[in-house]
């Protein structure tokens, strides 16, 4: 059984940030590292701590996790050019460059136009992996894969702000879309088991098919397709260098975890 690439995302929203996450990955023994390029057009605001609750009679105090807000900052306050040679230069694993529109849950704040030409500019940088969105206009897009030239390998993503729907028609939609990219990259919202066997049954449906697939959840149960991925045969696992009860909440998962649950069920050996 052969195992799926470990993708560490780093965190933080400054190069700085990015380059010390992409040590921890490499330590980590990481096979590759995703920049988010959008976050560095944001500033974390952290929320005021909120105190642990119980029920009555509970004498648990059950932690309250509140997810950051990311505040959106003026185009001109990245310097682009520079941030990718720091990349390049400071990150010794391969690298995917992404850079999420805000209609797929990402943060850069400009245009479409102006977001392409951050691809554009990523591709030129002689990145090793360039995240280029489904439903990025069908002649931009094209030009952009042109641009990448073989040097340059696409992750062909979609990103979904509700549940999974008909099985048949998320399975058909990789088919159709698997031609775009090196790796078809799917993520649906998870709410629960329902959601979260759904998304498993569809990797388990495709999990012998010749097309490269990364298929995961974002809220609970969204870890189930991650944990099992060698068994589901999928190609890229999407990790996390922050530790804490919420990642399963969030569907994510750190790094070691996942390789230490790798081996208790040995998906390793």
């Amino acid at each position: 059984m052969s195992l799926p690439l470990v993708c560490v995302t780093l965190t933080g929203c400054t190069v700085d940030e990015m380059l010390k996450d992409a040590a921890r990955a490499t330590a980590v023994g990481a096979d590759i590292v995703e920049v988010r390029l959008d976050k560095l057009w944001t500033v974390e605001q952290k929320p005021e701590p909120i105190e642990p609750t119980n029920k009555p009679g509970d004498d648990r105090r059950k932690s309250v996790y509140v997810a950051p807000d990311y505040l959106p900052q003026p185009l001109d306050s990245v310097d682009l050019d520079s941030s990718l040679i720091s990349f390049r230069t400071g990150i010794e694993l391969p690298v995917i460059l992404t850079c999420r529109p805000e209609r797929q849950g990402g943060y850069y704040p400009g245009s479409e136009k102006e977001r392409i030409a951050v691809l554009s500019k990523a591709i030129k940088s002689g990145v090793s992996w360039i995240d280029l969105e489904i439903d990025i206009d069908t002649k931009e897009r094209n030009k952009l894969v042109k641009l990448a030239n073989d040097k340059t390998k696409i992750i062909a993503s979609s990103h979904y702000d509700k549940s999974p729907n008909s099985s048949e028609d998320i399975i058909d939609d990789i088919s159709t879309n698997s031609s775009l990219g090196d790796i078809t990259k799917i993520v649906f919202n998870t709410n629960g088991k329902k959601d979260a066997m759904k998304l498993f049954d569809i990797a388990w449906d495709t999990r012998d098919s010749d097309d490269n697939i990364t298929i995961m959840g974002m809220g609970a149960g969204g870890d189930w397709t991650r944990i099992h991925a060698p068994l589901l045969n999928q190609k890229m696992v999407y990790t996390t260098m922050e530790n804490g009860w919420h990642l399963s909440q969030q569907g994510r998962i750190n790094a070691s975890d996942l390789k230490i649950a790798w081996d208790l069920l040995e998906y390793s050996n």
